[in-house]
């Protein structure tokens, strides 16, 4: 029986276009000069002249780079970006969240805050098209028992259709939380208080590698899921942080040799770098990507830069190499706030790890 399966950085190879690495290939260029401003910034303690002369230019550069993201997105329909396509009232909303996430200041229980946030948004994104005429009413008992028992009535669009068939694919470790919110979301926004299925899938990259031979390890063993239940179902993917793409093409390409027909794919990030999100959308059909935020590019570690660090350590904390956490201890960590407020979400993982 196969315990691991792995995809190696070469097996990404072929996909993208001449015209994504001309593109790709621009924008290190870009991103280039604004790492000549960082460290000419990292040395200008105290001279003012310097600070605002490469101040100027980072941010000359980043409204360059974000120009050119989205013009290269918007011949994309599969790549769905946040602060792309909203109005600029909403487009500082997310730009003051992206930048708490990225602080390094920013402590863990704000961390945590930010990426339910983040996380509402999206749904929101990948949810709501604008043309959703019809309505749920929601009918609440209120606290208020003068003169009488008082309820309110509110109205939320109704998407049962979009979100009665998920099923929540979870990519561990970073994205064990991200996906709960998401559930948790669905089932509120469901006139039924719908729980989705979880399929949990064990995926890491082997960090002591680098970009261009990274390998992406499947572990088959430590992963709980059945291919039956993920058959004609719509596959939901978060993932704080898409770098490269290669561990959900790793998770996709694997079930889809198993026999999996989706009846759709949906990834789900806070931030996703422009390289790793078109390797996604050229080598898996029929998926849609949906990001908060497009960064410009990778460094040689396979890591997003600007990015915010290793998102999964930010959430979860650090594991120690010879003692590993499991996805119940994970959740144990989480606390019982975290716990209490994703109960059925924690219920049904926990069913789906022990068989019950």
């Amino acid at each position: 029986m196969e315990k691991k399966v792995i995809l190696k950085a070469e097996d990404l190879n072929g996909y993208l276009t001449d015209e994504d690495h001309k593109n790709i290939s621009e924008m290190n260029k870009h991103y280039s000069l604004a790492i000549e401003s960082f460290r000419s910034l990292s040395v200008a303690e105290g001279n003012s002249s310097v600070i605002r002369k490469e101040t100027d230019k980072i941010i000359k550069l980043y409204d360059i780079m974000g120009d050119f993201m989205k013009e290269i997105t918007s011949k994309e329909d599969s790549i769905r970006v946040y602060s792309f396509e909203t109005p600029q009232i909403k487009h500082g909303e997310v730009s003051r969240l992206i930048a708490k996430l990225r602080d390094l200041r920013t402590p863990h229980d704000e961390f945590v805050y930010y990426v339910q946030r983040a996380y509402e948004l999206l749904f929101n994104l990948a949810y709501d098209s604008g043309e959703i005429n019809s309505k749920n009413h929601l009918i609440v008992k209120t606290p208020v028992t003068v003169p009488v028992q008082n309820y309110a009535v509110h109205k939320i669009p109704d998407v049962d259709d979009a979100i009665s068939n998920s099923v929540m694919c979870v990519m561990l470790r970073g994205a064990l939380l991200p996906s709960m919110i998401l559930s948790k979301e669905i089932q509120e926004y469901s006139s039924t208080g719908y729980v989705t299925p979880f399929a949990l899938f064990k995926i890491k990259r082997d960090e002591s590698r680098m970009k261009h031979n990274m390998e992406y390890i499947l572990d088959l063993e430590k992963s709980f899921f059945d291919p039956e239940s993920l058959h004609g179902k719509d596959l939901i993917f978060a993932d704080p942080m898409n770098a490269t793409g290669g561990s959900l093409v790793t998770i996709v390409k694997y079930i889809l040799k198993l026999g999996v027909k989706p009846r759709s794919i949906r990834f789900l990030n806070v931030i996703s770098a422009l390289k790793g999100t078109l390797q996604i959308i050229r080598s898996i059909e029929d998926i849609t990507c949906y990001t908060l935020w497009l960064d410009p590019v990778l460094n040689d570690a396979a890591y997003i830069l600007p990015g915010l660090g290793d998102a999964g350590d930010r959430l979860n904390g650090k594991d120690q190499d010879e003692y590993p956490r499991n996805m119940i201890q994970l959740i144990a960590d989480y606390g019982t706030t975290l716990a209490n407020l994703y109960r059925s979400q924690v219920r049904t993982i926990e069913q789906t790890i022990l068989g019950n």
